[in-house]
């Protein structure tokens, strides 16, 4: 009976949970937000609505602060993919004291993890000579 209960949690009763209480978070800071500007009308009936609600969004990041982030997330990856690459293949040729199975999974997934540090990579040189192109514009 265990052995079926602790997939089902797992599976789904965890992500539902999890997406639950995300969901009544932002429903929460909406409402809390919605309320503040109801009673800031209340109070003062000449002030400007928009300049509050426009305080409560979040700040947008530059262009720059985008490429810096994924240029952080790519060295990241990579990294991780590396060395989770290399463990299982030094493991499974040389050590030889895990199973041969799990050390190809390993591998496996740090080169797909690898892959994904090299798309940051890549998409942060292209979008950092787009914005070269477009300061020189300016």
């Amino acid at each position: 009976m265990q052995e079926i209960l602790v997939p089902i949690f797992v599976c789904v009763v965890l992500p539902v949970s999890i997406v639950l209480i995300i969901y009544l978070n932002s429903m929460n800071k909406t409402n809390k937000q919605a309320a503040l500007l109801m009673k800031a009308m209340e109070v003062n009936k000449d002030f400007d609505a928009d300049k509050l609600a426009e305080a409560f969004r979040a700040p947008l990041k530059s262009a720059k602060e985008i490429a810096n982030v994924r240029l952080l997330r790519g060295c990241i990856f990579s990294l991780v993919g590396f060395v989770l690459f290399l463990y299982g293949v030094l493991a499974d040729c040389i050590l030889k004291e895990n199973d041969a199975e799990d050390m190809f999974f390993m591998s496996m997934f740090g080169a797909c993890v690898f892959v994904v540090g090299l798309s940051y990579l890549i998409v942060y040189f292209v979008s950092l000579k787009a914005l070269k192109r477009e300061a020189k514009e300016d």
